[in-house]
């Protein structure tokens, strides 16, 4: 399978208690790098959160988001100690007993005692456990996403390498026509010179031409460059960086094709030539 790093992906769960929300997005990186973004009550997942990207992911720059909002009801909803009322409570009379001047504690100054009044909270281990299933899903419909993206990139890259084997193809065809045309203009300018040249040096000057223009050795190794991306798309892992190094193969023979160039028919297909295997760089920078 071919994925793409480039992906979203947005999962939401609504509760009694409140609501959950995590966003993921994910751009090309050399590396798996992840910035994880958790609410405070929940800053305890970050080590799950980090080891299941690990698990899932192998590259990508990956932006991790959770937000959690307590219900209204559930924010509004207190809880009384009423073990610590009852222990103020008896304090306020044994202090009464002995100073009588001293004056009872009121509601109010019993309300305003830290800890009397508690948040209702649910329970912290399911609120944990419903938020990691959430981000679960939202990264395998990262995956999906991903997946789905990095198909298409693989036709993309499979259009572009037909199109090369149809320009390797072209160039084998004129190289006969090539060489017999320079053949040609030479005994045309000797004619137009009225020189002659010995058919011995004739012959030695035309073998000269024909090695500097031979491009056989470099239209084989474009083949093979071309077959190994089309054999590395189809394996499973990794492939951006291996897909990244046959690029710069490809180009590197792409250039001495054009250095080797005496005509205008291959210095247009070498272009050519560069011109797809760039379109096919940019699109296997985003290949994971």
């Amino acid at each position: 399978m071919i994925y793409s790093m480039t992906a979203f992906a947005r999962r939401q769960l609504e509760e009694a208690w409140g609501s959950l929300t995590w966003e993921i997005r994910s751009v090309n990186h050399r590396y798996l790098e992840s910035t994880i973004r958790l609410p405070e009550t929940l800053r305890g997942l970050e080590p799950l959160v980090r080891e299941t990207l690990r698990k899932k992911l192998n590259r990508g720059k990956v932006e991790c988001q959770l937000r959690y909002q307590p219900s209204a009801q559930l924010a509004q909803q207190l809880n009384l100690d009423l073990e610590l009322i009852a222990q103020l409570s008896e304090a306020s009379e044994t202090i009464q007993q002995i100073a009588s001047d001293a004056a009872s504690l009121s509601v109010a100054e019993i309300l305003r005692w830290p800890g009397i009044i508690q948040e209702q909270e649910t329970d912290a281990d399911e609120l944990q456990q419903q938020a990691m299933q959430l981000f679960n899903l939202a990264v395998d419909d990262l995956l999906t996403t991903r997946n789905r993206e990095g198909q298409e990139m693989g036709r993309l890259i499979e259009q572009r390498l037909e199109s090369i084997r149809g320009i390797i193809t072209e160039v084998r065809g004129l190289l006969p026509d090539i060489l017999q045309r320079q053949r040609d203009n030479i005994v045309t300018r000797l004619e137009e010179l009225k020189l002659e040249l010995d058919p011995t040096r004739l012959e030695q000057e035309l073998v000269l031409i024909a090695q500097k223009s031979d491009v056989d050795e470099e239209l084989d190794r474009l083949e093979s460059h071309v077959a190994e991306v089309a054999r590395v798309l189809k394996t499973s892992g990794q492939k951006g960086r291996r897909l990244d190094f046959l690029m710069q193969e490809l180009n590197r023979e792409a250039n001495t094709l054009s250095s080797k160039s005496i005509v205008t028919e291959t210095t247009r297909s070498a272009v050519e030539l560069k011109v797809l295997i760039e379109q096919m760089r940019e699109q296997i920078q985003n290949i994971e």
